[in-house]
């Protein structure tokens, strides 16, 4: 098994931490892994990607030139990236921010409102956590115990109310999808 996933927002919706976390989690869960972020000289309000490879076997390369699963956050990144999934593969998109429809065939589309969502839950910044719940949810890479102790892992020190948070977010995404 090879499943490759591309994260892309803007800076400072924490795509590269969606990343991060999904790296960390699959690794905590025995995979193999890479993790390939990119972003603009803006940071914050710049674009934002990541490509994390997870597989049973060693990884040869971090490039994914057909990906399994597209996970966008904003419009820009739909417009960039939506040609690049492969046949069959899934299409994530943050339905609270992106008005448009892709225009890609051939492949699943799941449209969460996440930040809508995560407003609901008190933090707009969780929108990011939001998307992974239902990315697990799909793809069944990482078991969702596995998945919060990794995102713990991660945000490390930050609040344990940040932390609840996102748990919260997280569930909400993962069981939005039915």
């Amino acid at each position: 098994m090879m499943v490759k996933t591309l994260f892309a927002g803007f800076g400072g919706q924490g795509v590269l931490m969606m990343g991060q976390t999904l790296a960390h989690g699959a690794m905590s869960a025995g995979y193999h892994v890479t993790y390939l972020p990119a972003y603009g000289a803006e940071v914050r309000g710049g674009t934002a990607n990541c490509t994390v490879a997870v597989s049973d076997d060693e990884i040869a390369s971090p490039i994914a030139s057909e990906l399994d699963n597209l996970v966008v956050l904003n419009a820009p990144s739909l417009f960039s990236f939506q040609n690049r999934i492969a046949a069959g593969g899934s299409l994530f998109m943050n339905s609270s921010i992106i008005g448009v429809e892709p225009s890609r065939k051939g492949i699943r589309i799941f449209k969460i409102p996440s930040s809508e969502m995560a407003e609901k839950l008190g933090n707009p910044r969780a929108a990011n956590t939001v998307m992974m719940g239902a990315l697990m949810k799909v793809t069944g890479m990482v078991p969702p115990d596995i998945f919060l102790s990794s995102m713990a892992a991660v945000m490390g020190s930050k609040k344990k109310s940040i932390v609840e948070i996102n748990q919260k977010a997280f569930m909400a995404g993962y069981e939005f999808l039915k």
